[in-house]
């Protein structure tokens, strides 16, 4: 594969500012809506084959043992309420397997996780916690992109992610060298 098959998409430019210029970058904005927008619509734009999609940006740690760069298996989306729509008699999507992962689960959701309690009811079903991932990877697996999640730990999804600010550009750093040498 060729790094000109490859669309990183990041929700921040700081969360992209070391990415190379080999890639194509798209910047999101923050949140599920945004991200989803935002993809279908450069998908929509490539001609031929899709690119392999590679969404790349912070995440809280859920549990703290974890930090580094994952590479989630899985993304779940943790905000909508999926128990209650099924009872009603429809169904919705709220989970998304990714090939070539780590072993690892996403959580998506447009609430900025900086609350230890509602950490720890994450930490029963995911590793990690974010804003964007699941839109991305629903939006590439509705037109038939292969798709990469790729994290890097800014904060323990506690008060510390109130200090997001400054630790974008370590994970940027981070998140670039992991283009360079797995792409």
């Amino acid at each position: 594969m060729s790094r000109s098959d490859v669309l990183v998409v990041s929700a921040t430019a700081a969360e992209a500012a070391h990415v190379t210029s080999e890639f194509e970058v798209v910047v999101t904005g923050i949140g599920k809506v945004s991200a989803a927008v935002t993809v279908a619509a450069a998908l929509g734009r490539h001609q031929g084959e899709l690119p392999l999609v590679v969404n790349i940006g912070t995440a809280g740690a859920l549990h703290v043992v974890h930090e580094g760069i994952f590479v989630p298996s899985a993304v779940i989306n943790h905000d909508i309420s999926s128990a209650a729509i099924r009872a009603v008699g429809h169904e919705v999507l709220d989970e998304v397997a990714l090939p070539d992962g780590d072993g690892s689960v996403l959580a998506t959701g447009d609430a900025f996780v900086s609350d230890a309690d509602v950490r720890d009811l994450l930490a029963q079903r995911a590793d990690l916690v974010d804003m964007e991932g699941f839109a991305v990877a629903q939006a590439c697996a509705h037109v038939g992109a292969r798709c990469r999640l790729v994290k890097c730990v800014s904060d323990l999804a506690d008060d510390s992610a109130l200090d997001w600010p400054s630790r974008i550009d370590s994970c940027a750093r981070q998140l670039a060298k992991w283009l360079v040498n797995e792409l």
